[in-house]
């Protein structure tokens, strides 16, 4: 027989059950929406602000079996919606990128496509290099074009690729950076802010407008306590934000480094969850300047420092300019 509980004992109980609840709330557990695949660094361009480093220069690229059981991975989450393919430019890997477009459409993923449309040379080659990806039911395709770039043969490019996607019925935007060549005006999309990290922290810093170092105690553009999506790239590591890893997909399955997840373990995470890149300069008492460009830059450039101390978590070189000439 079970003993009714008297109103002290339900008002102790219920608020057992709040705090157990809120202690949960507060874990904040990673729900992953977006898988985000780096199919290779390599590209065909060499842009000043690519937070990755991306050239032609680089050449290995993800295998069409990592991409499937990388997507297999994905599924078992059950909270994935999204799969983009991503670069460097991922259409110098086409048939990967096709299979792997087939593979999570398949397991019931949206798909999204970035690329700088290199092979859009006219609206006829456009046309032929898109029409498999609107026979998939692609559901996004993001094409980059802005002053970083360049040429104005690239932004015709681009017009090609948009025109094509348009009339494929594929959904298409513009992916511009500070400033939009005005060659480009009236399409789809518009100008987003230059992060300096990556090769932007190394190149285009003169005459940027600095504030105290002091004022960046946050991450502006990351959920760092409970992403929504990762990227993972060539070599296996998984990216919160790029060359801030949480797991290396060739040594441990996808989904368990998705679920074992934890912010407040990890070495350099729980730092900037705590107060931003300012939190990690003081708790390494690392040297510094009095102002930084943005939160990305102070962030990129104490990374920078810190990674002989922690090599797995501040990875791979490549998202650091190092062992790339």
């Amino acid at each position: 027989m079970v003993r009714p509980l008297f109103n002290g004992e339900r008002r102790v109980l219920f608020l057992y059950l709040t705090t157990y609840l809120v202690l949960i709330e507060d874990e904040c557990p990673m729900v992953l929406k977006g898988l985000h695949f780096l199919l290779s660094y390599q590209c065909t361009q060499e842009c000043d602000h690519c937070f990755v480093w991306s050239s032609p220069k680089y050449l290995e690229t993800m295998t069409l079996k990592q991409v499937r059981e990388l997507l297999n991975e994905a599924k078992k989450l059950e909270t994935v919606e999204w799969a983009w393919f991503e670069g460097g430019e991922p259409f110098l890997y086409y048939p990967v990128m096709i299979e792997g477009i087939k593979k999570a459409k398949e397991l019931g993923f949206k798909v999204g496509a970035l690329s700088n449309a290199y092979w859009a040379t006219s609206l006829e080659d456009a046309l032929e290099w898109l029409r498999p990806l609107a026979e998939l039911g692609i559901a996004n395709l993001g094409l980059s074009s802005d002053y970083y770039h360049g040429e104005d043969s690239m932004s015709e490019r681009v017009k090609n690729g948009v025109s094509a996607a348009t009339q494929l019925n594929i959904p298409v935007g513009i992916m511009a950076t500070a400033k939009m060549p005005p060659k480009l005006a009236g399409l789809p999309g518009g100008a987003s802010e230059l992060m300096y990290r990556g090769r932007a922290a190394r190149k285009l810093l003169e005459g940027a407008p600095r504030k105290p170092w002091s004022e960046f105690n946050k991450c502006p553009y990351e959920n760092l306590m409970a992403p929504e999506r990762v990227h993972v790239d060539p070599l296996g590591y998984v990216h919160v934000c790029q060359g801030l890893s949480i797991g290396n997909v060739w040594k441990r399955p996808f989904s368990e480094i998705i679920q074992s997840y934890d912010a407040t373990s990890h070495p350099i995470m729980k730092y900037l969850v705590e107060g931003g890149p300012t939190a990690l300069v003081q708790r390494f008492d690392l040297p510094r300047e009095s102002s930084y460009a943005d939160a990305c830059h102070l962030c990129y450039e104490t990374r920078f420092l810190l990674r002989s101390r922690f090599p797995e978590s501040l990875a791979p070189s490549q998202m650091y300019g190092e062992g790339l000439e």
